[in-house]
């Protein structure tokens, strides 16, 4: 399985850079076997069933984007060093993993201010990551860091604009909860209050769980036999409720549809032995074509980069010709693509 195989030409224009306004007035592509149609995400209901379970992750975004100065005396005096910082996640011993740029400006011991309230140590530098430890922990952490940092928007939007204060709006689902994640679980973002009350009135079920984005989602493959790829390893939590209530729905003969590639692969990560249950921990799951479906039956997700593992992701679920079809449909009818853009609903045949 080829590298190859999993490209194609995307059109720059194609690119979202600002999302639908309101939300659910994002277009929403349906396959359906073999029918494409085109919709809007607000018309969901018109593709659900009474009795389907739409599988929420509910992680929070944190703004890790972060520019400080490190001040230095030598014996030239007083320097100073412009550093930037995108934070990547927390690690057990309460310290953060972070890309400092530049590097080579900031020394172990060394104390990089972002604000009049949030600094943080540089404690150690390994592979290219640095170890900051901060003067603030908890609620307090959250304030400040709310306050100096900005939403950590993915390469292919901030190679076209700066992040500005509406991403902090705009890069978050309304149900965020668990804050730890530097990726948004994108396909969320097109669900608003008005469509989750339609839902529910309907009889579609919601189950929350909580998988933190990773800056490795952005990582490209590099090998060109696809299956000798290492995925990034996320923190991810299934609860026994949770895991309750898709079993539930598996046995009432209703549909279990994640919303979001993050929401498939820690359901999947939970359903290894064959049945869904309660799980906690980190999953590197790598999903492409032959993997076996334990517990989805559908899923909604956004278009997706060329060559990438979440394009091999929806190749597993629907099948190589049947996604290119979709892709190529998407391209030509000038659906918008990644984070902010477009929405796809992929229903295998026989769901």
């Amino acid at each position: 399985m080829k590298l190859s195989d999993f490209d194609f030409d995307l059109p720059d224009d194609l690119i979202a850079t600002r999302p639908a306004v309101p939300r659910s007035s994002a277009r929403l592509l349906v396959a359906q076997g073999d029918v494409i149609t085109d919709s809007t995400v607000s018309s969901l209901t018109n593709w659900l069933r009474p009795g389907d379970r739409l599988v929420l992750n509910d992680t929070r975004v944190i703004p890790a984007r972060l520019s400080g100065t490190r001040r230095r005396i030598s014996a030239q005096g007083e320097t100073e060093a412009r550093i930037e910082v995108t934070l990547l996640e927390p690690r057990a011993d309460g310290s953060w993993g972070g890309l400092l740029k530049p590097l080579k400006k900031v020394k172990p011991g060394e104390v990089i201010r972002f604000s009049a309230d949030l600094s943080a140590t540089l404690e150690g530098v390994q592979d290219g990551q640095g170890a900051l430890r901060f003067n603030l922990n908890g609620d307090d952490f959250d304030a400040a860091l709310a306050e100096a940092g900005a939403m950590p928007l993915p390469p292919y939007i901030a190679a076209k604009r700066a992040a500005d204060e509406q991403d902090k709006t705009d890069y978050q689902t309304v149900w965020a909860r668990h804050s730890g994640a530097v990726a948004a679980p994108t396909a969320s973002l097109h669900f608003d209050e008005p469509l989750l009350a339609a839902l529910r009135a309907f009889g579609v079920d919601f189950t929350h769980v909580t998988l933190h984005v990773g800056a490795g989602t952005f990582l490209p493959v590099k090998v060109e036999d696809v299956t000798t790829h290492k995925m990034h390893a996320e923190w991810g939590r299934v609860s026994e409720q949770a895991a309750a209530e898709i079993a539930a729905t598996k046995s009432g003969g209703g549909r279990v549809i994640p919303v979001g590639t993050t929401a498939l692969r820690l359901i999947e990560s939970a359903a290894r032995n064959g049945q869904i249950a309660a799980w906690e921990g980190e999953t590197d799951i790598f999903i492409y074509p032959g993997f076996r479906f334990n517990v989805t039956d559908a899923l909604m997700t956004n278009f997706h980069l060329p060559k990438s593992t979440l394009l091999m992701l929806v190749s597993a679920l629907m099948g190589q010709e049947r996604i290119r079809s979709v892709y190529a449909h998407a391209v030509q009818e000038g659906y918008r693509f990644f984070s902010y853009g477009d929405a796809s609903l992929l229903i295998p045949p026989g769901a």
